[in-house]
């Protein structure tokens, strides 16, 4: 399930392996910018619980909440009441974004992140809470401040904002909000800046397809999710890939 605004469905899909199918719906539409008033509006566990009974019309193994700032606003232990609520009302595992980048932290060894958002300082400044609770530094950070439209930002801004954003001892890069373009990004930046970078898309369906004994794919060797790469990066530098294509509505990256 995602929020009204989510326009990134096909970037779901991508990490997706061609032997599972992947269902989504969406929350009310509210008229509200993208906000901390938004990000509980689009979370609060009755839309939860009505989403889940939409989508368990086809049965599925797993449910993801796909939205960041939507799990993240109320604190490490909101967003662990979201996943019960949601596992509650369909009787399956649950998973937020916000949980699932948790738990690929905890699986890269990361307690110090660089981290990019196209936020606004409010929300950015929320996010940073959340990961204080879980014990997570962030040592830099870039910020767009949009209240809309998210979507339509250039992989050029979110490579720009990357580079802004790595300064000290980073473990890792996190890229934050599952309506920021990120796909065709992250290998590029990997390589770049020599360390995980993780995704809000990536992480979702990465935690959600792990839930049912899958796991996700993508473009090259990301760290996330090939163990393999991951234990070559310790003993080499990363591999350079080479410039994936860039998709035809997008301006491309610097």
């Amino acid at each position: 399930m995602a929020p009204f605004d989510f326009a990134l469905d096909r970037e779901l899909w991508r990490w997706v392996p061609d032997e599972i199918s992947l269902h989504l719906t969406r929350t009310p539409f509210v008229p509200v910018e993208v906000s901390l008033d938004l990000a509980r509006l689009v979370s609060e566990h009755q839309t939860l619980r009505e989403a889940v009974r939409a989508l368990t019309a086809v049965a599925p193994e797993v449910v993801a909440y796909a939205c960041t700032s939507g799990s993240f606003v109320g604190g490490v232990a909101g967003e662990r009441a979201m996943c019960a609520a949601m596992a509650q009302a369909g009787e399956l595992p649950a998973v937020t974004t916000s949980g699932a980048l948790l738990d690929a932290l905890g699986e890269m060894g990361a307690r110090r992140i660089a981290l990019v958002t196209p936020y606004t300082e409010s929300v950015t400044r929320s996010l940073e809470e959340y990961l204080a609770q879980a014990g997570i530094a962030v040592t830099g950070r870039a910020f767009l401040g949009l209240t809309s439209h998210i979507w339509k930002v250039p992989y050029r801004d979110v490579v720009d904002m990357a580079r802004q954003a790595v300064v000290g001892a980073a473990d890792c890069l996190f890229i934050s909000c599952t309506n920021l373009p990120t796909y065709d990004v992250i290998p590029q930046l990997e390589a770049e800046l020599r360390m995980p970078v993780l995704s809000a898309n990536q992480v979702t369906m990465w935690s959600a397809l792990r839930r049912i004994g899958a796991c996700a794919v993508g473009p090259y060797q990301q760290l996330l999710i090939d163990e393999a790469a991951r234990t070559r990066s310790q003993a080499q530098p990363l591999e350079q890939p080479q410039e994936p294509q860039r998709p035809q509505q997008q301006e491309g990256w610097s």
